[in-house]
């Protein structure tokens, strides 16, 4: 009815791997981190350097749309910021980093080189 001492002890502890039992334990958590890089973190890294480079290309005349929805057009770059007309005479001053897309591309600014 019972199991004798003897036989409970038969089956013994299972016998451990080397470094491979432990390698092949940790296989699927490397493999979820490597699969997390590829789908989440190089995506967003590759998104946020074309943003940079939208954000360097900024010039007078571009149509833009702001992250809060409201367009307008480029009237003054600065270094970190520009003046946006959203209305005739409306001119406002907004964060680079609010535009969240360039619409329609301005022609360059004329050269203000007069020599007088």
């Amino acid at each position: 009815m019972f199991a004798t001492p003897a036989f409970a002890q038969a089956a013994g502890a299972p016998a451990t791997g080397g470094p491979q039992d432990m390698l092949m334990q940790f296989l699927p958590l490397i493999g979820l981190v490597v699969l997390f890089y590829f789908l989440m973190i190089r995506p967003q890294q590759r998104r946020a350097k074309q943003h940079q480079a939208m954000l360097a290309a900024l010039k007078r005349g571009d149509t833009v749309v702001l992250s809060s929805g409201v367009l307008g057009k480029i009237v003054r770059v600065e270094d970190k910021e520009v003046g946006v007309e959203i209305a005739t005479g409306v001119t406002v001053k907004v964060r680079k980093g609010m535009i969240a897309e360039v619409t329609t591309r301005g022609e360059p600014a004329p050269a203000n080189d007069s020599k007088s």
